[in-house]
């Protein structure tokens, strides 16, 4: 396997995860569980405590002083802006509306990168972006939940802020992932993460009773922490080493699929040939999107 199809199986895993990871999320907060700020709590602790136990079995890198600036930028975006609101909107709206609004991302992404980065814009990728979106958008209109968001509106409006910040954290990071190991930034990042998020979530995270967690929530808690926030945050700034920003972002077309799908078989949902079109829309914009131009990096 080429450094290339590694990074694109690790874009596939991310999206993967962040798929599952909304209908977990969606059931610990709406059955009161867990609160939204006090979950962002869990996910950035435990995955700072993951990261910094691995950090110290692998080599060590000096990072220059101006870097850690750019560390806590990275973190109030990537970090607190966009866990804070994403969970607090996924609260108040249903997993299959959050993940076609989170397809706007490589939209956002692919904007920001032809001004910061200078990403070179071509027809096949704008086209490959308009397909997905069009497939994310077929697929979201006509998917139903059995879970019915107390102000969808609302909900909607933080998931929407949610990508504008995770899009800028992607293209603060791009450069950051080719100076450092993953690991290096990442710990730090979700150090600084961690508190800048511990006054918004300090207060409901005393009011978890955690004697009444059943195995289905234990396990949901885990995999959004371990799987969903750790595994996708190492293997994001993987892909980004070997990809353009604006190819990591297309990935995100991916994930009303793979919601839609886990709704499906969690029986909150139903399928026809009009979402199998969807998906295949989906399928092909990620592709051309994907697709290397000639005496192409």
């Amino acid at each position: 396997m080429n450094s290339r199809t590694f990074a694109i199986v690790a874009l596939f895993l991310v999206q993967l995860l962040y798929g599952l990871n909304y209908t977990f999320a969606k059931t610990v907060i709406n059955e009161n569980f867990v609160q939204p700020f006090a979950f962002v709590i869990l996910r950035v602790g435990g995955a700072a405590i993951l990261f910094w136990l691995v950090s110290f079995f692998l080599p060590k890198e000096k990072i220059d002083k101006k870097d850690f600036l750019k560390f806590f930028i990275a973190a109030v975006f990537g970090v607190a802006i966009n866990m804070l609101l994403f969970l607090k909107g996924l609260e108040l709206t249903t997993p299959i509306s959050a993940s076609v609004i989170v397809t706007i991302t490589p939209i956002i992404i692919l904007i920001l990168s032809s001004f910061f980065l200078n990403e070179k814009i071509t027809g096949l990728k704008v086209f490959g972006v308009i397909l997905g979106f069009g497939g994310g958008v077929l697929l979201t209109i006509l998917g139903e939940s059995t879970r019915v968001g107390d102000n969808l509106p609302l909900g909607n409006l933080f998931i929407f802020i949610n990508v504008i910040s995770y899009s800028i954290y992607i293209i603060l990071i791009k450069k950051l992932t080719q100076k450092y190991h993953p690991f290096t930034f990442i710990k730090w990042l979700f150090l600084f993460g961690f508190f800048l998020i511990l006054p918004f979530g300090y207060g409901e995270f005393k009011q978890i009773e955690w004697h009444t967690f059943t195995p289905y929530v234990t396990f949901s808690v885990l995999f959004v922490v371990v799987g969903a926030t750790f595994g996708t945050y190492l293997l994001n700034p993987l892909a980004l080493r070997k990809l353009k920003a604006s190819t990591v972002g297309i990935f995100i077309y991916l994930q009303p699929v793979i919601a839609g799908l886990f709704a499906l078989i969690m029986g909150a949902d139903d399928i026809g040939y009009v979402k199998v079109i969807a998906m295949c829309l989906i399928f092909c914009g990620v592709y051309l999107v994907t697709k290397r131009p000639k005496n192409s990096d």
